[in-house]
């Protein structure tokens, strides 16, 4: 209505929620009041997602009553029917059986939720002639959105035949050939759909197998001839992290460089990667390190973590709680769009240049500080990093922004 510091809160998340509950203030809409948060509770724990409920309060707000004003009844939840039709399993398998050039592609999925894997990792650059001979006749996919800008071009530029997601709730076109949403978990369709298929003479699983090979050769030897840099940082990083950890992972270039190396399959990995992962990256991890009282390691860049410096700023940091910064003294990322150095505008709008450093906020909110600047002190620092402590640790590691675009386009040229 127009009152100081508020918004029009009704619908206000209306494209990622489903239901909004818009309760009433006075005593007269209790009915209403109760059936809108009883509805909203009922949606959000029988169909598993989010709902909005909006409570108006009056001024002043210092008054507590002893009982609650508001008694919502339990409903008995129905769980959602977990299956996908017969008839559309056999369609998928007959696609499937009848096709030589097979690709399943997995997005985001939360750590442990597969009960059948299946797992492939392509870090290479793709041209023209490797796109077609690549190229699927059928895709299933599943999970949520997937970063890599490679296997988006190939399967827009050329699609499959036939496209199928997977999911309990919906299916995103992100590769603008979808041909049929799977209203069901991964793990049931695997289940139904694997009786069904049946072996293909190709050639198809060996073509992905010999570029990966041939790839991941060139990378183990690329990282004997570059000089420090974010890339040799996050490659001694992986290699470092102890085990059992949950390993959060902040915005971009982390989550770029991340998928370039192999991950230890005893950590649970999170990452920020959504309209603006930048927003939150460090009160994410906090949050998730708190509820799940396992030792997490936070990876984040300079820019990500001061935007959120508030974050260090409450009562819930557990003493094994660990950040590392890669700090480039900017967003460095932006150095490898095409003739983005070429801007003129491109290091006060794009890469935000700082002289900033953790340091002082590190003894401001009470954690450890270590730093590193190159790879003696970086090995040095890694020693000790990750042994247990009374207080939590930030390794601050600066990198030189002037060669770290260079170091990594020339690996993907490198590894062609």
């Amino acid at each position: 209505i127009g009152d100081g510091q508020t918004i029009k809160q009704e619908n206000v998340f209306a494209n990622h929620i489903l239901f909004n509950g818009a309760c009433k203030e006075g005593d007269t809409h209790q009915s209403y009041n109760e059936n809108q948060i009883h509805t909203a509770l009922s949606i959000a724990i029988s169909q598993r997602g989010p709902v909005h409920i909006n409570l108006p309060f009056s001024e002043p707000l210092y008054d507590t009553v002893k009982t609650p004003s508001v008694f919502p009844e339990c409903q008995t939840i129905v769980e959602i029917q977990d299956t996908a039709s017969p008839a559309l399993i056999s369609e998928i398998a007959n696609h499937w059986n009848a096709s030589s050039k097979k690709m399943i592609l997995t997005g985001v999925l939360a750590p442990n939720s597969l009960e059948v894997e299946v797992i492939s990792q392509l870090i290479a650059p793709l041209d023209d002639s490797d796109f077609k001979a690549l190229q699927p006749e059928v895709l299933i996919t599943f999970g949520g959105m997937v970063v890599s800008k490679k296997i988006k071009k190939l399967l827009r530029d050329y699609p499959p035949k036939v496209h199928y997601h997977i999911d309990s709730k919906k299916a995103f076109d992100t590769y603008l050939c979808l041909t049929k949403h799977v209203p069901c978990s991964p793990n049931h369709f695997f289940k139904e759909f694997l009786s069904h298929t049946q072996k293909t003479i190709s050639t198809y699983q060996q073509d992905w197998l010999r570029v990966k090979n041939q790839r991941l050769q060139k990378h183990d030897l690329y990282l004997k001839e570059i000089p420090f840099s974010d890339f040799l940082v996050f490659s001694q990083l992986f290699k470092t992290l102890p085990n059992n950890i949950q390993l959060q992972l902040s915005n971009s270039s982390t989550i770029r460089y991340g998928q370039l190396f192999e991950m230890n399959p005893s950590h649970s990995v999170f990452c920020n990667r959504g309209t603006s992962g930048i927003d939150g990256s460090t009160s994410t991890a906090i949050g998730a390190a708190h509820v799940c009282k396992t030792p997490t390691v936070f990876i984040t860049g300079d820019l990500s973590f001061f935007y959120d410096s508030n974050a260090l700023w409450n009562q819930y940091i557990a003493s094994d709680f660990k950040i590392i910064i890669i700090n480039n003294s900017g967003g460095g990322i932006f150095r490898i769009l095409p003739d983005a150095k070429q801007v003129p505008s491109f290091s006060t709008f794009f890469e935000t240049r700082h002289q900033l450093t953790a340091k002082q906020l590190s003894e401001m909110h009470g954690f450890g500080y270590q730093s590193a600047n190159d790879m003696p002190s970086l090995m040095a620092q890694l020693k000790t990093f990750f042994q247990n402590a009374n207080t939590p640790q930030i390794l601050e590691i600066f990198t030189p922004s002037a060669i770290n675009d260079t170091v990594l386009l020339s690996y993907f040229d490198y590894i062609k």
